[in-house]
């Protein structure tokens, strides 16, 4: 198997990170060799967060250029737009219809850029949903980041792995049934089962 690269972004506090941490065991678990590395930015302050994920009979090296990526994960639709240069030119993105505004925007010094789904959609193809809003009708909005995971194994198409293995090794026992209810909403949402 060729190599493949993801590249997961959004603002701090999204759950980013942790969501390639459980993409990361799954890749393990099926056997590939994977790389994965994390810019946290300002995270804590509301700002940028990517970690980019390898995986394959053998990778070299945990990080990719511009133009690499085979998959592209946007927990929020301007880092979708941000991060585009680094998704292949057929590479797929999976983005969560949701704003946050950065401390620019909220202070009224600029205004949330429009038509970003629309300048995805125009250029590459995008599967998009509204993870924010499923996560909220599931009860908990801070589950939004397992939505968009289930949207993504998807995405990925490797039905193989068992997912809601790996989420149950990964997520403390308190929050497990939220989370796998959390990532069979995103797989339905995206077109899965």
């Amino acid at each position: 198997m060729a190599v493949k690269h993801a590249i997961l972004v959004g603002v701090g506090g999204q759950g980013a990170i942790l969501t390639a941490k459980v993409l990361v065991g799954g890749l393990m678990k099926a056997g590939y060799d994977v790389k994965m590395s994390e810019v946290h930015g300002m995270s804590q302050r509301g700002g940028s967060v990517s970690t980019q994920v390898h995986w394959g009979e053998k990778v070299y090296s945990p990080v990719i250029g511009k133009g690499a990526a085979d998959y592209l994960v946007a927990f929020e639709k301007m880092e979708a737009v941000r991060y585009a240069d680094f998704l292949k030119p057929d590479g797929v993105a999976v983005i969560n219809d949701f704003e946050m505004s950065s401390a620019t925007t909220a202070a009224g010094l600029a205004s949330y850029p429009e038509g970003c789904l629309e300048a995805m959609e125009d250029n590459f193809r995008c599967c998009t949903l509204d993870a924010a809003k499923i996560a909220a009708e599931l009860g908990n909005p801070k589950c939004m980041n397992i939505v968009l995971f289930g949207a993504m194994t998807h995405a990925l198409g490797m039905d193989e792995i068992d997912w809601e293995s790996v989420i149950r090794e990964t997520v403390p026992p308190k929050f497990l049934e939220l989370n796998l209810r959390a990532y069979r909403a995103g797989r339905a949402a995206a077109g899965g089962e």
